[in-house]
């Protein structure tokens, strides 16, 4: 039987101890100071599988609704001593939050400043599937992205600057943790992003409806990378005409695929072609 994790009660709406909860949907866009939320039991599960892998990220203090925290101690039994654990009752915790938390569960974690993306890119295997993304600014498109890539076998995510921020806490949770145990890189244009990529000896695909080439005839290669790019916008035309580029095959009737719902298909085709599944 798992030992019962000591807990400290909050009452107070505004203790200091737990001021890095406080209107959450607010912090998601401004003054989260490397510092991300993770809610619910499944994203907290994977941060404590993150903490302990020596991957930049660790947990900082975990927020729990009172009739929760005892069914979690398996969970909490993963994290160090030193995270404080902290419960409160409903109306304390939606106080806290500013809107009515259901899940009851939330944890305040940190990223460690991430690898350049060269050094990522060296460091992953010399057979490797990687999915790249340019101007992504839905966090659940991106926390779909980063289930699927997890889903699928993927190596790492890599994303121009102009995608929004996978930490983000709807993107964190609509990837059910994935971004935490993912590794990835958002930084610089799109083209220094997939010139890093080719520099590491990764055949590049662009995917859009007018590709040349349907995805399941793409040649398996060692070192692979997908790009996705907006469903509206899709790739710019430097990124088209500069690499290959494969399409999905769909009807005629709509003009394309949600990104979430193509990287999956994308992913699975160059999973399957390169026989990670």
């Amino acid at each position: 039987m798992t030992p019962a994790r000591e807990r400290t009660e909050i009452t107070d709406p505004d203790d200091p101890r737990i001021a890095e909860f406080r209107h959450i949907r607010e912090r998601d866009l401004t003054g989260r100071e490397g510092r991300f939320v993770a809610e619910g039991t499944v994203v907290l599960r994977m941060l404590a599988a993150a903490h302990g892998a020596g991957r930049g990220i660790r947990a900082e203090k975990i927020l729990l609704l009172r009739n929760r925290a005892a069914g979690l101690a398996d969970i909490l039994s993963l994290f160090p001593a030193d995270v404080p654990v902290y419960e409160a009752e409903a109306p304390v915790i939606d106080a806290i939050a500013g809107f009515h938390l259901h899940r009851g569960v939330l944890a305040l974690g940190v990223r460690d400043a991430a690898p350049p993306l060269m050094e990522l890119l060296r460091a992953l295997p010399d057979d490797a599937l990687v999915l790249a993304a340019c101007g992504i600014s839905n966090h659940d498109n991106i926390g779909a992205m980063f289930r699927n890539a997890a889903a699928f076998g993927a190596s790492a995510v890599v994303l121009d600057e102009t995608c929004c921020d996978p930490l983000y806490r709807k993107a964190l949770r609509v990837s059910v943790g994935s971004v935490l145990t993912m590794p990835f890189a958002r930084e610089g244009s799109i083209l220094d992003m997939l010139g890093a990529l080719a520099e590491a000896g990764f055949a590049i695909w662009a995917l859009s409806p007018k590709g040349e080439t349907e995805i399941r005839d793409i040649a398996p290669s060692p070192r692979l990378a997908l790009v996705m790019g907006t469903e509206g916008e899709g790739l710019p035309p430097a990124v088209l005409s500069r690499f290959h580029t494969a399409r999905i095959a769909q009807s005629p009737d709509l003009d394309s695929l949600n990104v979430g719902t193509a990287s999956g298909i994308a992913l699975y085709s160059a999973a399957m072609a390169k026989r990670i599944l």
